[in-house]
């Protein structure tokens, strides 16, 4: 009977999702795809696995479980479902990325800290729940700020800010829905950025995204362009992942106008369709292979 390679996904039919089960397949794998709302986890239930989705034992069956985007939610079913990844890791089952990296990954204050704190280039950034601190932030960022949601992904609720009245009134309004003010300088890098896709310790791909303004998500419109990256860059990709504990990463990166490279976000759930566009090989293949690769060690560890 084949190993399981769990793709823990809210969509099996996404198109990242199709591509890790057609992998899967292909390296003599059964794909089992499931969501966090499949998954039931007991405690002192001798008669009962741990965890399971749909009925099925997540055990020594499966090679390892593929974290695909865990996707919004309230505060306590971002939690538990973190639990659960831990809960699978504790099990012994290959986790990737493992729920840690996940956690410092997806907060981008506590992701941008620690690559600074590693002697990493990142953009000014300045956090707080306090309107008048961030505006008082405004003048030291440059007077020029990007607006965030500190967590949140492909470039939706971001916006770009030039009037200290402008952002007082935004931030009332934030810290009146009791959200955290993330602001950044605003660092001119033209109309495109760079995504490093980081496996293991290597970048296997990596592109020019190019837009028709500052916003570069493939998600906001902008295009793929194969690119080949500087040594430096990939350097500074491979050693963010490491920091952050991702096995896979999808690294953004900008040029300032000085011609020096700032990490600007670490994805540890990243898309790959519009790199997969402008690469000559399988990623999903790659990922799975590495995958594997990773479970015959034995090895969590990046």
């Amino acid at each position: 009977m084949a190993k399981k390679l769990g793709i823990l996904t809210r969509n099996e039919r996404a198109w990242c999702s199709l591509q890790l089960k057609q992998a899967a397949v292909r390296f003599g794998l059964e794909p089992f795809c499931f969501s966090f709302s499949d998954i039931g986890s007991g405690v002192a239930f001798p008669e009962k696995a741990p965890v399971e989705a749909m009925g099925t034992p997540i055990d020594s069956d499966f090679v390892a479980i593929i974290v695909r985007p865990i996707s919004g939610g309230s505060v306590e079913e971002i939690f538990f479902r973190l639990d659960l990844l831990h809960r699978i890791e504790d099990l012994g089952i290959l986790v990737i990325n493992p729920p840690l990296a996940i956690e410092k990954a997806a907060d981008k204050y506590r992701a941008l800290a620690l690559l600074e704190d590693a002697g990493l280039p990142v953009p000014k950034t300045f956090a707080t729940e306090d309107p008048r601190k961030a505006v008082e932030a405004f003048d030291a960022l440059g007077g020029d700020v990007v607006l965030k949601p500190i967590f949140g992904s492909r470039g939706v609720g971001v916006a770009r800010i030039k009037d200290r009245d402008v952002l007082l009134r935004i931030c009332r309004s934030l810290k009146y829905f009791r959200h955290v003010i993330y602001l950044q300088e605003f660092v001119e890098h033209g109309t495109w950025d760079i995504r490093a896709f980081v496996l293991g310790e290597r970048v296997i791909a990596s592109m020019r995204r190019i837009a028709g303004g500052w916003k570069t998500n493939i998600a906001q419109g902008a295009i793929p362009a194969s690119f080949n990256l500087p040594k430096q860059c990939e350097e500074l990709a491979i050693k963010a992942a490491k920091v952050l504990g991702c096995h896979i990463a999808g690294v953004d990166i900008l040029e300032t106008r000085e011609k020096k490279w700032l990490i600007n976000e670490v994805n540890s759930q990243p898309d790959w369709r519009g790199l997969q566009s402008v690469t000559g090989f399988s990623i999903a293949n790659a990922i799975v292979k590495y995958v594997l690769s990773l479970s015959m060690k034995g090895s969590l560890n990046v």
